[in-house]
């Protein structure tokens, strides 16, 4: 019933930013002012990424790549106006059928970041086990509430609650993965081992989720991966050092914002605007443009 109210009150209020000329506006200034939309998803319907995809075409935005992004960060390439970066996390197994098969029928470059633990191993990603043991009364912990423990912690609680839970694969497998990789629209890029909050992490173990991940994907991908996301959008300084120390060239973060020619002197916290699958078209079109962060909004 929350999330539903939640909804209702969101798209009532996307309505109004639609309809007092909020997102015309932002268009306006993404092309004037050559700002370049940083958006990201994690597991949308076909239907929405599809829809998003359309509507940022024919509103005259065109989709840039990775490499593209780093070439005009370092002035050897100029964009075109409204230029837009699309980004997914955490590797859903469903993104093949609702991300890739779209990016390479429309020609549309995206990079997807991948946790490599639930690729290699199987089941469904930690906050999943959470949330269906709260569910099923088998624990009291909600994912948000695990999220600000210490890592140690975290883990010893999700140790017990998959003892009692089973769940399907939610994750692409590795060969699924290696095939996807070959295309010329999509780029590899890391999300950690298991996706743990990388700040409530001793050094140590955060240092091993950065550069292992970047080791195996590199060894099943065969290339370079130089591109890292912070799992769930949340790192210190003492992250943006481990990235580098670990020889990636970009990061991006959840925290929303423009990109800029400015902005991207430094690499290691890219912004993005997040997409919402539980949120209507609307909302997300606010979002996408901006919108969304830059008025105040129901939470």
């Amino acid at each position: 019933m929350q999330k539903s109210i939640r909804n209702v009150a969101a798209y009532c209020f996307a309505i109004l930013l639609l309809t007092f000329g909020f997102v015309r506006r932002a268009r306006k200034r993404v092309f004037r002012e050559k700002l370049i939309l940083s958006i990201f998803f994690h597991d949308p319907s076909r239907h929405l990424f599809l829809s998003c995809i359309k509507w940022l075409q024919r509103n005259g935005f065109y989709f840039i790549s990775l490499q593209e992004l780093q070439q005009f960060a370092l002035g050897e390439i100029s964009l075109p106006e409204g230029a837009v970066l699309l980004t997914v996390d955490d590797g859903w197994r469903n993104n093949l059928d609702n991300i890739v098969d779209v990016a390479d029928d429309l020609h549309v470059p995206v990079t997807i970041f991948v946790s490599t633990d639930p690729i290699e191993h199987g089941g469904g990603y930690w906050w999943s086990y959470v949330s269906k043991a709260k569910k099923l009364g088998i624990s009291q912990w909600a994912v948000e509430a695990l999220k600000k423990q210490n890592n140690d912690y975290r883990i010893k609680m999700l140790s017990t609650i998959r003892s009692c839970i089973f769940l399907e694969r939610e994750a692409m497998t590795k060969d699924e993965l290696i095939s996807i990789s070959d295309s010329k629209y999509i780029t590899i890029g890391s999300h950690s081992v298991s996706h743990p909050i990388l700040p409530q992490c001793t050094e140590e173990v955060a240092l091993y989720e950065i550069s292992e991940s970047k080791k195996k994907l590199e060894q099943w991908l065969r290339k370079r991966v130089t591109s890292f996301s912070y799992p769930n959008g949340d790192y210190s300084k003492r992250e943006v050092e481990l990235i580098k120390e670990s020889n990636f060239e970009f990061a991006f973060t959840g925290s929303p914002g423009y990109l800029t020619k400015d902005s991207l002197n430094e690499m290691f916290e890219i912004p993005r605007f997040e997409m919402l699958e539980s949120a209507s078209f609307i909302e997300n079109i606010c979002r996408m443009t901006g919108v969304w962060f830059i008025n105040k909004h129901p939470n």
